[in-house]
Parts: C-alpha cells; sequence; structure tokens
C-alpha cells in the first residue's frame, strides 16, 4: 500500500483486470514513465504522478473510449479502490469532454499532454524501417507535429499544453522520448 492508495505492483493488477487490448497497456506504460521523468523534472512527487499515468485510461474499454464519459467510469473504479483523489481529479481531467472541469494545475496539464505524446511518438517509432524507440529523433518527432495527416486522431492542441508548464515542445519530446526509450522492450519498440 502506498500513500496514494494502491501502489505500482496493485495498480498493474488492476490495470489489467480493466484493460485486455496489449497495445493499450503499453500506451499505460509510457504515459506512466512520461509522467515520472515529467515529475522528476518539476520536483514533484514521482509516485503520484507515475500512478495517474498507468491508471488514467483505465476505464478506456469500458467506456468503449467514448469521450462522453471516459475519465468517468475511471474515477468511479479509483475512488472504490480508495486511490488519492488529486490522482482522479487529474485522470478525469485529462478528458475535458466528459464534462466541465478544465484543466488547471501543473499535473493535469502533465498528464493530458504526456499521454497524449506517447501516440504521436509511438506513431512516429513505427514509421522507421526497424520501429524501434532508440533511431527516433526529437527532430522527427517535432516534425511529425507539423504533420497535421500522420497520426491524425493524435490530438496536437493537448501536446501543446506542454507549454502551459513552461516546456517548448523541443524539451517536451525529449524528455518523453528518452523516458520511453528506457522502457522500449515493454512497448514492443
Amino acid at each position: 500500500m502506498s500513500n496514494f492508495g494502491l501502489n505500482r505492483e496493485e495498480a498493474i493488477v488492476l490495470l489489467n483486470e480493466f484493460v485486455k487490448n496489449e497495445k493499450m497497456i503499453q500506451h499505460c506504460l509510457a504515459s506512466e514513465v512520461v509522467l515520472k521523468a515529467l515529475a522528476e523534472k518539476f520536483g514533484e512527487n514521482t509516485e503520484m504522478w507515475s500512478l495517474a499515468g498507468l491508471l488514467h485510461d483505465i476505464d478506456v474499454e469500458i467506456t468503449n473510449a467514448d469521450l462522453k464519459i471516459h475519465g468517468l467510469e475511471a474515477e468511479k473504479i479509483l475512488t472504490n479502490k480508495g486511490v488519492d483523489k488529486e490522482i482522479i481529479d487529474a485522470i478525469k481531467r485529462h478528458n475535458e469532454a466528459a464534462h466541465d472541469l478544465k484543466r488547471e494545475t501543473q499535473f493535469h496539464f502533465a498528464l493530458a499532454a504526456g499521454e497524449t505524446i506517447t501516440g504521436l511518438i509511438t506513431a512516429t517509432a513505427l514509421v522507421y524501417p526497424d520501429k524501434k524507440l532508440e533511431n527516433v529523433k526529437v527532430k522527427s518527432i517535432t516534425k511529425r507535429m507539423k504533420e497535421k495527416a500522420f497520426a491524425a486522431s493524435v490530438n496536437r492542441e493537448i501536446i501543446m499544453e506542454c507549454e502551459k508548464i513552461n516546456l517548448s515542445i523541443d524539451e517536451f519530446a525529449e524528455i518523453s522520448l528518452k523516458a520511453m526509450q528506457s522502457i522500449h522492450e515493454n512497448l514492443g519498440l
């Protein structure tokens, strides 16, 4: 048990209870390490930010990724498990389409932007001949940011919320890429 209601091992078990798609699990793992790296950068609590990254999409399958309710079911699941309210709030706010709450804090912006950039980084790796994160360059990610047709489902506006936490897109992409490279084997990249 952690100070946040669940430790990482318990969170992994819970995530696997609700999320069966391997790619979605990998997305959650990528989000976890990106959030941890951002917490380290800002001197924030790495356990809290990591758990938010890991669990942010726990309800994606039971809501069929319906943005009108995605996050609201997560709130119920995580509240029942005694997860810290600040983590639940950040998870709820990573999808503003489900409610009237707007992102306000560094934690909120970091989670939304951090989990979103993982999709762009993954898509960038997948167009490389070897499909390996180790060969992805920051400039490739920032170049792809400008190509609206590339990974079109990735919301660039949310990624650019990195500026609300005083990170340029280059710095944000570098932090996120390095974090994901550190667990490339878990991501299949």
